[in-house]
């Protein structure tokens, strides 16, 4: 199954009423519960009868590397195992300050023993590579800052 195919199936089985879903393929398995269905009852945000009034503290001004970095940080799209090459040992699919296209593969995640390419959003040039390879990352962790061209 493609990733695509999977948030598919992740939307779908949210708009519905099921609690549980099993599906298996050739190219694997995927199993979904529902946090009810786990005994997991998360509280509702309720707003409050009337907002307190407060007033926010004046912002600090932001300099040296305190800065924000400039940039699109690409993150990660699900929980995994980052990897910057394609085998170990391999050349690295990118490197800080290389120049990649929309669309090239920056790295691998690996979830439920699937390798996942993450692809370049836009045109630019790879300005940090924010992880370590073989590292574990969670769900829009950021794995690049890509500073668009």
């Amino acid at each position: 199954m493609t990733m695509n195919e999977i948030r598919e199936l992740m939307d779908c089985f949210d708009a519905s009423g099921l609690a549980y879903l099993e599906v298996e393929t050739e190219g694997g398995r995927v199993k979904m519960k529902k946090a009810e269905a786990c005994g997991v009852n998360f509280p509702q945000a309720v707003p409050p009868a009337s907002a307190p009034a407060f007033s926010p503290a004046p912002e600090a001004p932001v300099s040296g590397t305190a800065a924000v970095e400039a940039g699109i940080l690409v993150k990660a799209p699900l929980v995994g195992v980052f990897y910057a090459a394609p085998a170990p040992g391999e050349t690295p699919f990118v490197r800080a300050g290389q120049t990649v296209s929309k669309g090239q593969t920056l790295c691998l995640v690996e979830a439920m023993k699937m390798l996942n390419e993450i692809p370049a959003p836009a045109d630019g040039v790879i300005e940090e590579v924010l992880v370590q390879d073989g590292e574990l990352v969670e769900f829009d962790a950021p794995l690049f800052r890509l500073r668009e061209c």
